[in-house]
Parts: C-alpha cells; sequence; structure tokens
C-alpha cells in the first residue's frame, strides 16, 4: 500500500535534504551550534540535577510486540574471581544482551526508512546485516547536549496523564509552550510529556503500549518551523497509537528521521522533571542526552540527564 499524498505533501514541506550538504549524516543536530550551547550553559541557576531514563531491567518496557526487540538480559561473567591468584584483588564483571532501543534510547536517522529511502536521499539498503548503517548510524551523533526545552501537554490540558483523544497537536504544543513561558527555538532538544510513563511505572506494561497518546503526523512541521534539534517523549511509540490515518504506520517516524533528520527518542520518564519544572516555575534547562556511540547503530540507549 503506497504512502497517501497527505503524507508526501508534509514530506516536501519539512524535508531538510542537501540542507546541510549532500555527504551531511546528522541532520538538524547540525542546529546545535557552540553558541547554542554555551546559551544553553547559562539556563543552569541551581544545579538541580534530574535523570530522565528508565531502569534497564529484563521486565522492561518491551512486550514482544517487536520481534527482537528484547530487554536487558543481564548475566554476571565474574563474581569476586581472583584473576592473579589466591589473595590477590578479586573482580566482578557482567554482560547484557538487549534490543539498542528497549529501554529510554535514541533513535537514530537510519531507524526508518520509506520509498526507499532514508535521510538526506541515500538508498535505505545501505542498511545491512554486515555493514549495520553505513550512513547515518547513532555513532555521527556525537554529542548531544543542548538547551532542552519541556513542553508539558499533560499539564497544559489540565490532566495528570493524556486518555481519550492521544493525538497531541501542535495546537497543544504551543499550548505547552505558553505555559512554558519559553519560545522553542533553532537547536533546542524538545521533550513533550504526555505522562504515558505513569502506565509503565505503574506496573502495567501491556497497557504502556497500547493503545498510546502521541504525536500527531501534523507536528514534524511545528518542530521544522522551530528548527529543533531532536524530539523525545514519554510513550512507546513516540507517535500516536494506533495511527490517526488507518493502515498509515510510523509516519511521524518517517517525516521526523527520514525528511527532517531529526533525532527522536522513546521512553523517556518525564515525570520528575514535571514537578522539578513546576516548583521552580522554568521550563527551560541544559539537557545533556549523549547516545552510546555504537558504530553503525540504528538507535541506542541513553541515560539523559536535564540540569535546571
Amino acid at each position: 500500500m503506497s504512502l497517501p499524498a497527505e503524507f508526501h505533501d508534509i514530506a516536501k514541506r519539512v524535508n531538510n535534504w542537501g540542507r546541510w550538504g549532500a555527504d551531511d549524516e546528522i541532520g538538524t543536530l547540525n542546529l546545535i551550534t557552540d553558541e547554542v550551547v554555551r546559551a544553553a550553559a547559562r539556563t543552569v541557576r541551581t544545579g538541580r540535577r534530574v535523570p530522565l531514563a528508565l531502569p534497564l531491567k529484563q521486565d522492561g518496557v518491551q512486550t514482544g510486540m517487536i520481534p527482537g526487540r528484547v530487554n536487558p538480559l543481564h548475566s554476571m561473567v565474574q563474581i569476586n574471581q581472583e584473576l592473579f591468584g589466591p589473595g590477590t584483588v578479586a573482580t566482578s564483571d557482567d554482560a547484557v544482551t538487549m534490543g539498542l532501543q528497549a529501554g529510554t534510547h535514541w533513535d537514530a536517522l537510519t531507524h526508518v526508512s520509506h520509498s526507499g529511502k532514508i535521510y538526506n536521499g541515500r538508498p535505505a539498503d545501505t542498511v545491512t546485516a554486515h555493514t549495520r548503517a553505513a550512513f547515518s548510524g547513532i555513532d555521527k551523533a556525537r554529542h548531544v547536549v543542548s538547551r532542552g526545552v519541556l513542553l508539558d501537554v499533560a499539564r497544559a490540558r489540565g490532566v495528570e496523564r493524556l486518555t481519550g483523544d492521544p493525538a497531541v497537536t501542535p495546537e497543544d504544543l504551543s499550548a505547552a509552550e505558553e505555559l512554558a513561558g519559553v519560545t522553542v527555538g533553532p537547536g533546542d532538544i524538545v521533550l513533550v510529556r504526555t505522562g504515558q510513563v505513569q502506565v509503565y511505572l505503574g506496573g502495567d506494561r501491556h497497557g504502556y503500549g497500547h493503545p498510546s497518546p502521541g504525536l500527531s503526523i501534523r507536528t514534524p512541521e511545528w518542530f521544522h518551523a522551530r528548527d529543533v534539534a531532536a524530539v523525545a517523549n514519554d510513550t512507546l511509540t513516540f507517535e500516536i497509537f494506533p495511527p490517526e490515518i488507518e493502515n498509515l504506520w510510523l509516519p511521524v517516524h518517517a517525516l521526523d528521521l527520514v525528511e527532517m533528520g531529526m533525532l527522536q527518542g522513546q521512553n523517556w520518564n518525564l515525570e520528575e522533571l514535571s514537578t522539578a519544572c513546576a516548583q521552580e516555575g522554568r521550563y527551560a534547562f541544559l539537557l545533556s542526552a549523549m547516545p552510546e556511540p555504537f558504530v553503525g547503530g540504528t538507535g541506542t540507549p541513553v541515560a539523559p540527564v536535564a540540569i535546571l
């Protein structure tokens, strides 16, 4: 089934192919300049640090809906082993097998493709079992530190968690921006809170992922107009699930990653941050969200920290 005209119309309006040159592999991360980072550092007032990652554990957010995306399988490979003989210093080591997008993570620009293409017009078949992502792997996103802005959509709607109509619209983003008292601008990393992670934190892993609130197909234009560098939220699917348009699966992924070249993140725990921002009356902060540099990876675990 081909993608509908509505999708292609939006794709043309948000497309960034060639904007930073034919060889570019990092997309909107180009917007995080030295000047943007210096300005982001000036948002730190108290030094209050808020962690945004979910714990990595075997009963994590993955339920098997996505084949092969396993929760961390953590095992000990050494336990107090005296490697250099009796009475010497002993070491303990462990190993883990997991999907790179199993928990709190960034999607690389190669995570999805459409119409045979990935970001910047490269062929989708440059992602292979042998080379992994030959272009725009997550290792190319070498420094993701910028001003973070929390758009607390749930709080702006006057609820603790989005239910009923779960689509986060451009109008919702603007209302949350007004609540925050900050103007989203070039190089910002936007965090969109729906409150959905409360379902997982409350013990309902299956209810967390489906059905789920999430971003509308209309939101990429909002981010594109403001030159946002990256977007993350507190849901499993990032976008509304099931989709707004019948049988149009993951259109927001395709618009963000393929057309715009914009990193997106999922399974971020924004609950403590929501409380902290409300207490301090400010929603902009320094955000460190460095990817693990898996060469050719189509995603990566991340342990982001907001510094107020």
